[in-house]
């Protein structure tokens, strides 16, 4: 029986290191699942996230701690014209508005 059910949902782009033993069960976790890799990471994440009770306990005691992001999202092609333009209102691109991801 699986521990999580995988499903798909919007996503931001980032890369990620692992061991070569650990990308290769995720390619099998991911064939198991019928899902993709992706949706493995996320789905695995999340259960850990709520899961982990050290980390809901730190979470409580620091509930707006922000920390430095050590993962770097990358945008998508187009997205920094786009948040130009939503912030100029007019579809002009002469000042340039910075658009933050968390």
């Amino acid at each position: 029986m699986a521990l999580f059910t995988v499903k798909t949902s919007k996503k931001v782009e980032t890369n990620m290191r692992l061991e070569e033993s650990t990308a290769k069960m995720l390619g099998r976790y991911a064939h198991f699942h019928k899902g993709s890799a992706d949706d493995v990471v996320n789905e695995s994440l999340e259960y850990i996230f709520k899961h982990d009770k050290g980390f809901q306990q730190h979470l409580t005691a620091h509930p707006t701690q922000e920390v430095e992001s050590s993962v770097r999202v990358k945008r998508a092609p187009g997205a920094s014209k786009a948040a130009k333009t939503a912030a100029n209102g007019s579809g002009s691109t002469s000042s340039p508005a910075t658009a933050t991801t968390k």
